[in-house]
């Protein structure tokens, strides 16, 4: 067990990593429209309730990142606090924070704590420097005799601008807006021992993944929470120094939930909403670095079932430097009439400094049958859906054929390395940085190859053979979809000579087929030869967005009509090619490098 008190659970006990600021935005008294004065950095509800309102700064906020108009009140003022390394930041890094530094100018001071080991470790001394910052925070609110004061620390990220005006409307003592991460990570506890330590419970899941709504009693919350300082027992709650009977880990959300406990006030989180979002912690050893890739990916999550976050007015940002990873091209296929999809993958590119170039794909539902044949297309005669019996259908047609004019491009631009994304992809974290690392390794192995996936459906459940050399990638078996691979200029000649427009099945049968791993011998017996080199990377590097009977689920190629007849309607429910896969892999949690954080 660490010194601070808590454990590791599929990411639920992980300790977030507040930040420690100075006083920024000192808010002078002002008069509300009804007269009343207001106290310095209180906020006017409409109800005409004053809010204490004591901010981390550097959060991002979503539709409405203005500090006074945000939260869903009205006249919010906001003062920070600060230790070492000037305001804003625990300490003063190198690059990298010219948005903060607009706000933070004048910034100085030591750079680190005396007893720290890095940038990410948490001393005694960084404990207690933010214990007595949250302290001031608490006792300047009760001087001003403020009615509520709500933390926020930088790592919360506030998407939904009626948060404020949620909590106070909940009547709790303490109450925090439950935030979503990319694991299973949030900002409460739903048990702890005598001693100050995480307890599992069978509560945790079932909230945290909102199979169970509302706002439940909880033994810590932390990141952002809202103290109602007109409850009796809030006047018993402190931060600094810790209670008199205080045995358990020098931790300040560890001290603060023993202080709720000595003072009777109960802790609730909500989850009725979603709220926002909090990044995964990194460990003690880790770097500003990891860090910052964490947070990439929790936007890169966050965009999955919501629109981009949108950065604060009051800031610029400069450009990411976009690349292409070393490839020869990114292709990115869209449906010209799915414009929340290309957004959603442009943003995500962006995020990854990935630079991409939109290929409008074929759209089968504007293709009739005479279409279809005037293209040369004809179906492979013995071809049937494996599930559902039914013959290919247009989507099918339209994504074979967007994938088959890349492979002409690559052909004929004469491309060496170029990567294939569809536009319902969910990168895996770290996804830039990993698929260099497997395509360094591939070249120094001097491993020839045509197509690697970087995200499929594998199929049948053996394990597969991994290639020697080269970690994290394996020799592909029977799989489904064609979410992301990179192909070589090799592995497109070899699929344009297997002239597959004359034999068409689904793009991701014709693959299996041309590596010789597809199991039925009739469709293989159209094609020769079958050489094509193929592998995947193990774990995958992306997934699918969303799975068949999600909510926000969406197939063009599933749900279309039969290619050769107008009249015949298909759905997904007859397939299983679409759904999450049973073993787990595509679960939330998939891979190590996620179980690592």
């Amino acid at each position: 067990m660490s010194r601070k008190g808590w454990r590791q659970e599929a990411g639920e006990g992980q300790k977030p990593q507040p930040w420690v600021q100075k006083q920024l935005f000192p808010v002078k008294k002002k008069k509300s429209k009804k007269g009343n004065t207001l106290r310095e950095t209180s906020l006017q509800q409409e109800g005409g309730e004053g809010v204490q309102h004591r901010t981390r700064p550097g959060g991002s906020w979503g539709p409405e990142p203005a500090a006074v108009q945000g939260l869903g009140v009205q006249g919010l003022g906001i003062q920070g606090f600060g230790g070492p390394g000037g305001a804003g930041l625990d300490r003063q890094p190198g690059g990298g924070f010219g948005q903060v530094e607009e706000v933070l100018k004048e910034a100085e001071g030591p750079s680190a704590y005396p007893d720290e080991l890095g940038p990410k470790h948490w001393s005694d001394k960084r404990y207690e420097n933010l214990m007595r910052l949250k302290q001031e925070a608490l006792s300047y609110a009760r001087e001003q005799r403020a009615h509520y004061i709500l933390y926020v620390d930088t790592d919360s990220i506030l998407t939904n601008n009626q948060t404020l005006k949620f909590l106070v409307a909940q009547n709790k003592s303490v109450v925090a807006p439950m935030l979503d991460s990319q694991t299973f990570y949030s900002n409460f506890w739903c048990g702890i021992t005598p001693q100050g330590y995480y307890r599992r419970t069978a509560d945790y899941f079932p909230t945290k993944n909102r199979q169970r709504r509302g706002c439940f009693a909880v033994p810590m919350v932390y990141g952002t929470f809202l103290i109602n300082l007109r409850k009796e027992e809030a006047a018993r709650l402190a931060f600094y120094p810790p209670h008199p009977n205080y045995t358990w880990a020098f931790d300040d959300i560890i001290v603060f939930a023993y202080s709720c406990q000595e003072a009777g006030a109960e802790v609730h989180v909500c989850n009725q909403q979603r709220f926002g979002y909090i990044n995964v912690p990194v460990k003690a050893h880790q770097t500003l670095e990891d860090e910052r890739v964490n947070f990439v990916h929790l936007t890169l999550e966050a965009m999955v079932d919501g629109p981009p976050m949108q950065r604060s007015r009051y800031i610029s940002v400069p450009p990411k430097p976009l690349t292409k990873m070393g490839f020869d091209e990114i292709f990115l296929i869209n449906l010209v009439r799915r414009p929340d999809r290309r957004q959603r993958m442009l943003a995500s590119l962006q995020e990854l400094e990935i630079a991409a170039r939109v290929v409008d794909a074929v759209d089968g539902s504007t293709l009739n049958s005479s279409d279809i044949k005037v293209l040369g297309v004809d179906m492979l005669p013995e071809y049937y859906d494996p599930f559902s019996g039914r013959t290919l259908t247009k989507g099918e047609v339209g994504c074979f054929l967007s994938h088959y004019s890349i492979w002409k491009e690559i052909v004929s631009r004469g491309l060496e390395r170029s990567v294939v994304f569809e536009d319902d992809v969910r990168f895996e974290v770290s996804f830039p940085a990993r698929l260099r690392r497997l395509m360094e390794e591939l070249e120094g192995a001097q491993q020839d190859w045509d197509l690697i996936y970087l995200g499929r459906k594998q199929v049948n459940a053996e394990d597969e053979a991994p290639v020697e050399g080269v970690r994290n990638l394996v020799v592909a078996g029977y799989s489904y979809w064609t979410l992301a691979y990179a192909i070589s200029q090799r592995g497109a000649q070899k699929l344009l000579a297997a002239e597959p427009l004359s034999k068409m099945l689904p793009v991701d049968e014709f693959l299996p087929i041309m590596y010789d791993k597809h199991p039925n011998e009739d469709y293989k017996r159209h094609f020769s030869p079958r050489d094509l080199l193929v592998f995947s990377a193990h774990p995958l590097l992306v997934y699918p967005t969303h799975y068949a009977g999600d909510s926000n689920w969406l197939s063009d190629t599933e749900t279309s009509t039969i290619w050769d007849d107008d009249s015949k309607q298909t759905g997904w429910t007859g397939s299983r090619k679409t759904l999450r896969d049973p073993r787990g892999g595509g679960g939330y949690l998939r891979s190590s490098a996620r179980d690592e954080l």
